[in-house]
């Protein structure tokens, strides 16, 4: 393992966590490739499993809330109160 591989799965898992709040849909599946690449290249096993949870939850919370606008009339976000 070289020290490139471990950064792969922590930048995965900073893009998921960065994609819980902002662009979901471009975070997200980076973040699982890059885990998964990880994970192949077999470096940093938490990180990488981390980094899939994170961008797996970033697509869940992505249909979540588009499930939601569009049951309330439309996809509109809103931000702040």
């Amino acid at each position: 393992m070289s020290a490139a591989d471990g950064r792969l799965a922590w930048t995965g898992a900073v893009l998921g966590a960065v994609g819980l709040f902002l662009l979901n849909l471009v975070f997200g599946p980076i973040a699982i490739g890059l885990g998964t690449a990880a994970l192949r290249r077999g470096s940093r096993r938490v990180a990488g499993l981390t980094s899939i949870a994170l961008g797996t939850a970033d697509l869940v919370v992505l249909a979540v809330l588009v499930a939601n606008s569009a049951a309330h009339g439309g996809i509109v976000w809103h931000f702040g109160s």
